[in-house]
């Protein structure tokens, strides 16, 4: 079986969990003998590891015969003008408006270099809505020149490049939900986004989502029929021992971090007001809030306002090596998180020995047992369970214990056993259709 699957982003270039996830997920799949993959970013760099895919840049591809496709593809693509700050898995540093524009219009975009292929970003940026179509456009190439059994599109920046493959190749579609404007948004969906994510899910033959309040999101929201939707949970990479054991707290007091985005989405208010209480009983403990994002401003002037910041520490934004130190230095993780489709970094934290706190409103929550699980609304019980954690050193023993015990057993294999299943179900959906 050969999969042609679009992503956004790959490591070492990643800026959050859906290029986590999408490399975990590959080199599960890799493990899979009779499985071969075809992974497609906008942008390559050229460092990234490919010991277990084939790995296409949408920049590196030659466009063949552009004038004249250009207009065909057009005819059959609506091109969406938005006007938003969502932030997907990004950098939260660099916030992209979409803005009112006609992709083909005079000034814009579709121009292609003197190698004859386009250029891409390769970030989430002003353009991401013309580069987003830009990459359907390529990815029409791409499905041309490459053979595959199965396609499969990674969130709502790809459904575009995944339907556009699919109308060349006629392959099955499946597309990947890791996320919806719902979540992101906190319920006030921008429509137009809204529309591309359900344009992916009314084409695809099989939906996959991270965790079943997702999946109900896709159904109830999205229209979609249960039957064609199927939960697929994350998983988490092994972590080095030994770079682990290298590493060493700088502070005696406990550490309880935040660490993700500083959105709505996240919940950070409520982690600031939890630790407002804390410090409140004790004041053996400090308190981290590692990342950045639209409310980091707000945040800040919060603890100052609650008299915190000699204890209440922000970090800007943490990617890779600076994101394993974090929780290796840290006594307890906390997710507050408001809706949290699946969520990689309570099993991140709990595969370092750190004891986890996750909101019930988690995708993530519905898999572990060994995490405390509080609404994330309710301070009072947030605040509860951090004192408990770092002051009763038996009951941060345990979590430690059995949750590191429990996140080992998550392993990629077994999710992309699953995937496989998924892509199974489609090429025979497809089949079947075709034979009738």
């Amino acid at each position: 079986m050969k999969v042609l699957m679009f992503g956004w982003e790959f490591p070492p270039h990643i800026s959050g969990g859906l290029g986590t996830a999408c490399y975990g997920l590959t080199k599960g799949l890799s493990q899979i003998n009779d499985l071969d993959i075809i992974f497609v970013v906008p942008k390559a760099y050229g460092d990234e590891d490919q010991r277990k895919m084939k790995l296409i840049g949408a920049n590196n591809t030659h466009i063949k015969q552009v004038q004249s496709h250009i207009q065909q593809f057009k005819s059959k693509h609506t091109y969406l003008e938005v006007d938003s700050r969502l932030i997907p898995y990004n950098d939260p540093e660099e916030y992209y408006s979409f803005r009112e524009a006609d992709v083909f219009g005079k000034d814009k975009l579709f121009k292609v270099n003197t190698e004859g292929k386009l250029e891409f970003s390769g970030t989430y940026g002003t353009n991401l809505i013309d580069e987003i179509y830009k990459y359907a456009y390529v990815a029409s190439t791409i499905s041309h020149d490459n053979e595959h059994d199965v396609i499969h599109a990674h969130d709502w920046l790809c459904y575009p490049a995944g339907i556009a493959a699919k109308e060349i190749s006629g392959k099955p579609l499946v597309v990947h939900v890791h996320a919806t404007d719902f979540d992101r948004s906190g319920g006030n969906v921008n429509p137009a986004v809204f529309e591309i994510e359900k344009m992916g899910m009314d084409a695809a033959d099989r939906i996959i989502a991270v965790s079943n309040l997702t999946r109900q999101i896709v159904i109830d929201k999205c229209g979609q029929d249960p039957a064609k939707v199927e939960t697929v949970y994350n998983a988490v990479e092994p972590v080095n021992a030994t770079q682990k054991n290298s590493i060493k707290k700088g502070v005696r007091e406990k550490v309880v971090t935040f660490l993700g985005r500083i959105t709505m989405q996240k919940g950070p208010e409520y982690f600031v007001e939890a630790a407002h209480a804390v410090l409140q009983r004790t004041d053996n403990v400090r308190f981290v809030m590692a990342g950045s994002g639209d409310m980091l401003e707000k945040m800040v002037d919060r603890a100052a306002q609650l008299g915190i910041t000699d204890r209440f520490h922000f970090t800007g934004f943490l990617r890779g090596d600076d994101v394993f130190k974090m929780f290796t230095m840290s006594d307890v993780y906390v997710m507050p998180s408001v809706s949290e489709p699946f969520g990689i970094s309570p099993l991140e934290a709990m595969q370092s020995n750190v004891p986890v706190i996750i909101s019930k409103q988690s995708g993530v929550s519905e898999i572990l047992t060994h995490a405390i699980k509080v609404d994330y609304w309710d301070i009072d019980a947030l605040a509860d369970a951090i004192y408990g954690l770092i002051n009763y050193n038996s009951l941060s023993a345990t979590f430690k214990e059995k949750g590191k015990e429990e996140v080992d057993n998550l392993k990629w294999t077994n999710a992309a056993r699953h995937v496989y299943q998924v892509y199974t179900q489609a090429i025979n959906i497809t089949y079947s259709s075709l034979k009738n």
